[in-house]
Order: C-alpha cells, then structure tokens, then sequence
C-alpha cells in the first residue's frame, strides 16, 4: 500500500486489538483499512469512533448491514480510497 499522508501515525507501534490486526495483516501481506492505524495510535481516544461506526454499519437500521457496506464502499471508490 501506498504510504498515507500521516507518516508519524502510521509508522506509530500502536497497542492494542488494532495493532494486533494491523501487524497480522502485514504478515499476510493482506490489505487493510488505514483507520486502523488511528485506533492502534490513539486507542482510548478513538473508542468512541469505533462504536459509532460500528453502531452505524450493524445497528438497527431499515438498510440491511450488506447494503450499508456496499454503500461506504461505492464511497469510498468515488474518494479513491482503500475500502
């Protein structure tokens, strides 16, 4: 992957759950969401980004969960971004 725009967060040993997800990704040589890095570099402070995401794109919702994700992804390919 290309690197991103916040070199020092990226390059951050982060801590944590998504640290552990970033690092085995890299092992693999498997792609991953950048935001990944974000949580791994700040984990207290972005708990509350994760629940709101995750309340987003599998709470109660009249879209099924598949349809909210096809949704960010159609997005994210319009921003040019890694989904």
């Amino acid at each position: 992957m290309d690197p991103m725009f916040l070199k020092d967060v990226e390059a951050h040993q982060g801590v944590g759950h998504y640290a552990s997800m970033i690092q085995r990704c890299r092992e693999a040589g498997k792609p991953f969401p950048r935001i990944w890095h974000l949580f791994a570099f700040k984990p207290k402070v972005t708990t509350a980004l994760s629940a709101l995401s995750e309340g987003i794109m599998r709470g109660p919702s009249p879209l099924p969960s598949g349809m909210r994700e096809l949704i960010a992804a159609f997005t994210s390919r319009g921003n040019h971004c890694l989904f």
